[in-house]
């Protein structure tokens, strides 16, 4: 791994990270590395003090956009470090995918952390937070940081203790504010199947209308406007190829 320059993809799940010496080796790959954009240690015993020595080779890593640390015995202090990897500004390379599944060791102080750091993250489009205690305080701070966030297009937020009061909270943020959310999983909650139908069918309104204006835009740079003005305060707005329709407008 630390001599590929091809290697994209490193799927190291379920234990094979599994004591402090294979952590220190991957570090040390990675510190070399150029190419891996995704890296999985679902299911490794990784530890806040694991994640501490992999921590600066994946903060300098420049190709790095997805990263799986599901179910690695992580806490607050993991937490501390993941959200350094979710710069706010733009002016370095960020996680584009994030999966925390199953660390039930992280407590509501760390998912407040991460919901501030996710709500300023320039980059982030995937979050899979699914089977973490989470709870309805924790998800209305999720709700204010995806709110918030211009990028994030798919939370997972399936089995991680939920009842009607966040589902309310999060269909009011779906409802009243613009947001790039496209995909919110519920399952396994304590919700009400009619609030799960409701928040999915305004995120699929959302998706619709994006379409729709993209189709619009596309449509305008292929027939741009021909706007021409005259002595006689004449304005003349024209285009074609729409179909089989020729559309003018003038104004005197």
């Amino acid at each position: 791994a630390a001599e590929s320059r091809s290697l994209a993809q490193l799927n190291l799940n379920l234990g094979i990270v599994s004591n402090i010496n294979r952590v220190k080796q991957l570090a040390e790959a990675l510190k070399t590395n150029r190419s891996v954009q995704s890296l999985f240690l679902h299911g490794s015993p990784l530890t806040d003090a694991g994640l501490a020595l992999l921590n600066p080779a994946l903060s300098i890593h420049p190709s790095l956009v997805a990263l799986d640390l599901g179910d690695c015995m992580l806490g607050d202090e993991g937490i501390n470090l993941i959200c350094g990897l979710l710069p706010p500004d733009g002016a370095k390379s960020g996680l584009k995918e994030l999966t925390l599944s199953a660390n039930p060791g992280v407590t509501s102080k760390g998912w407040g952390r991460l919901a501030i750091a996710v709500a300023h993250s320039s980059q982030l489009r995937v979050l899979n937070l699914d089977y973490n205690p989470l709870g309805d305080q924790v998800a209305g701070m999720l709700a204010v940081a995806v709110a918030s966030s211009r990028t994030l297009e798919v939370l997972d937020l399936e089995g991680t203790g939920l009842t009607n009061q966040s589902a309310q909270t999060l269909l009011d943020m779906v409802e009243n504010y613009p947001t790039a959310l496209r995909t919110l999983i519920l399952a396994e909650n304590n919700i009400s199947p009619e609030l799960q139908q409701q928040i999915s069918d305004l995120l699929s309104e959302g998706e619709e209308e994006e379409e729709t204006e993209a189709r619009e835009v596309t449509a305008r740079e292929k027939n741009p406007w021909i706007c021409q003005n005259n002595s006689s305060s004449q304005m003349v707005l024209m285009t074609s190829g729409l179909g089989d329709s020729l559309l003018a407008e003038t104004e005197m």
